[in-house]
């Protein structure tokens, strides 16, 4: 899962250990001539300049680009935090992918970091898509300008926290949210040929999701799914513990279909 708990900033040293192909000075050999190299720690410098501090760093395994590879920063601004009138904490999150392999450009998404469970979301609605910024012409000022529109669209994800709070689930729409949030998790066979305990994966880790909420199901099922923290019998009879998520990749496309799922249930 994504680490989203740290408390400080990670020092560039920190980070360089977690994914050092954020600091890679150059592109990958077989990139044409043509290819603009905007290193990714530029970027943290840039965002640092706009109050986003760095809390998180992870890189795919790779062997044909390594050193070159993916790579995920996840940005935080200790001025900018959610605070509902129920107490539950949530500080928005920005989350960079990258490479410098010529496979990718920098993609910023939303996220959350619940204080209450430390649990990181990511947002995915209708009116809160990604930002993808071209390496080929990269400023800073077209950074700050896709920073700030981010920031001016976080009251649309308060709005959309508020209406998951506000909408109650039946025994009938809980069973429909777990099953759909399975199909999300597990691929179109394993979903087929698993037996599922549905129960086991509603039971609240913490007195504050207790509730039967839109919002509080979600975290239960979200935070259940990524950390693997549930059984279920597999096609040949046996019992098994689900798998954390590890890979990020898959955890960010989890959690944004996860949220959109919340998002469109509380429509």
């Amino acid at each position: 899962m994504l680490n989203l708990s740290n408390s400080g900033f990670l020092s560039q040293e920190q980070l360089r250990a977690q994914a050092p192909s954020i600091f890679a000075e150059k592109g990958i050999e077989t990139l044409s001539r043509h290819y603009t190299h905007i290193p990714t720690s530029r970027v943290i410098d840039d965002m640092a300049k706009l109050g986003w501090g760095v809390i998180d760093g992870k890189q795919i395994k790779s062997k044909k680009s390594d050193g070159f590879q993916k790579h995920l920063v996840v940005f935080r601004n200790e001025n900018i935090v959610i605070t509902s009138e129920d107490g539950d904490t949530v500080y928005p999150q920005i989350l960079l992918t990258n490479s410098h392999d010529g496979r990718s450009s920098f993609v910023f998404r939303a996220g959350l970091f619940r204080l209450v469970c430390e649990n990181g979301l990511v947002v995915a609605t209708q009116e809160f898509q990604n930002v993808n910024i071209r390496h080929t012409g990269y400023s800073f000022d077209e950074l700050r300008t896709q920073i700030k529109e981010m920031v001016m669209q976080l009251p649309l994800t308060v709005e959309s926290i508020k209406k998951m709070k506000s909408v109650e689930l039946d025994e009938e729409k809980t069973k429909e949210f777990v099953t759909e949030a399975l199909k999300i998790r597990f691929t179109k066979e394993q979903f087929e040929g698993y037996v599922f305990d549905i129960n086991e994966i509603l039971e609240p880790t913490r007195k504050e999701d207790e509730g039967k909420d839109l919002w509080s199901v979600f975290n239960v099922v979200q935070e259940k799914l990524l950390s693997g923290d549930f059984q279920y019998q597999a096609m040949n009879g046996r019992d098994r513990k689900a798998r954390k998520v590890k890979n990020f990749h898959m955890d960010i496309d989890i959690n944004q279909k996860l949220f959109a799922l919340a998002d469109t249930m509380a429509s």
